[in-house]
């Protein structure tokens, strides 16, 4: 899995960052994925995902 976050949508919240501090964190207002690879091993992206208020993150799957 991979998560995307679409800086234009993002709103700065910061759900996902308190969510999935492994995976996400805010810079500069703006949610920024920092380790999409612990996605794998953490499985607390797809909450982050569906924790956004303004569905700014997507899980993609590899290929």
């Amino acid at each position: 899995m991979i998560p995307v976050v679409d800086e234009d949508l993002c709103i700065g919240c910061g759900n996902c960052a308190e969510i999935c501090p492994s995976v996400f964190q805010l810079i500069d207002e703006t949610s920024r994925v920092i380790d999409p690879e612990a996605c794998d091993f953490f499985e607390c992206c797809e909450a982050a995902e569906e924790n956004c208020p303004v569905e700014a993150i997507t899980i993609e799957e590899e290929e």
